[in-house]
């Protein structure tokens, strides 16, 4: 059996780490780039993209889209990949940021994004929620998941308690009997599975599968063309993963410190591909805002339109 504590514990710690060099952050020739655990670093430097890039790049790791959309609304990070619904929450609590690159699943992978209950728990589905505490991290793709989950059960925001944590926080809250269920994505899925927490809402139904990568207005300005080359790298190592899963699970498994079966699954949910951001894709978003609006999470109504940057 797996310890928990230590399984959990390597997936919730921000780190800066330095890839391809040093260097500070106003200098141009450096890109600071965010990724969330399991993410964007192991992708790139498993498939080897980034060799001979006419820049450095300065890596910072986050447990989850809400801590690396602050660094990005600060000008902490120059880039970041977040899910639609996170980019979309922080986009309308007005952060000065614009989506620069897109990414798609291709296929809806079953349990990549989850409402999990511990193995013992009498839910079975997303009406046995009723009356039941679920933590997830706010604004979060989970948050998203446990919103959709609602409509499509026909309960009211009030016929469950929503339960804000942070991803190693919503993990300890589960296991104590804090929390009755806990929406999340991977690797936090398939390492939850893995002590025996099983599946009750499969968010593969309830999501469109977009990731965004983001960037603040001052890096867009500055760092251009920075930004483009790294998303073109970016997309030759979302084709690369595809047929590389082993490669790529072992590259995350030594990042991320996660067993290497686990690490596998991650890889092989992790699969995306580059998409043009065009009118079909901005409309897509509409459904993400009008979820969060009907709920009462979203006050504002920033125009979609500004919230993408075409020409990176």
């Amino acid at each position: 059996m797996l310890d928990r504590r230590n399984l959990l514990a390597g997936l919730a710690t921000t780190v800066a780490l330095a890839a391809c060099g040093r260097g500070g952050g106003a200098d141009a020739q450096v890109l600071r780039v965010g990724s969330q655990k399991g993410g964007t670093k192991s992708l790139m430097l498993a498939s080897g993209v980034l060799d001979g890039a006419p820049y450095k790049v300065e890596w910072s790791e986050f447990p989850a889209a809400q801590n690396l959309l602050e660094a990005l609304g600060s000008s902490a990070v120059d880039l970041g990949l977040v899910g639609d619904a996170p980019f979309q929450f922080a986009y309308q609590a007005g952060s000065p940021i614009k989506a620069v690159g897109a990414q798609r699943t291709q296929t809806r992978l079953a349990g990549a994004l989850s409402i999990l209950v511990p193995a013992r728990s009498p839910v079975h589905d997303g009406k046995g929620l009723k009356g039941k505490r679920i933590a997830t991290t706010r604004g979060s793709v989970g948050h998203y998941l446990v919103l959709r989950s609602l409509i499509a059960s026909g309960l009211r925001s009030e016929d469950v308690r929503i339960v804000f944590l942070s991803p190693s926080d919503s993990r300890a809250a589960l296991q104590s009997g804090a929390v009755d269920a806990w929406s999340t994505w991977m690797p936090y899925v398939a390492a939850a599975q893995a002590e025996g927490d099983r599946i009750v809402v499969d968010g593969k139904d309830f999501v469109q599968g977009y990731g965004f990568e983001v960037a603040p207005e001052s890096a867009i300005a500055s760092k251009r063309e920075q930004l483009s080359d790294f998303l073109r790298r970016e997309a030759k190592a979302l084709e690369w993963a595809k047929g590389h899963v082993d490669q790529y699970g072992a590259v995350l498994a030594k990042e991320t410190g996660l067993p290497p079966q686990i690490a596998r699954a991650t890889a092989e949910k992790n699969v995306r591909l580059r998409v043009p951001i065009d009118n079909g894709v901005i409309k897509d978003q509409q459904v993400v805002l009008s979820t969060f609006q009907k709920f009462g999470e979203v006050k504002s109504a920033r125009s979609l339109d500004n919230a993408f940057e075409l020409n990176v």
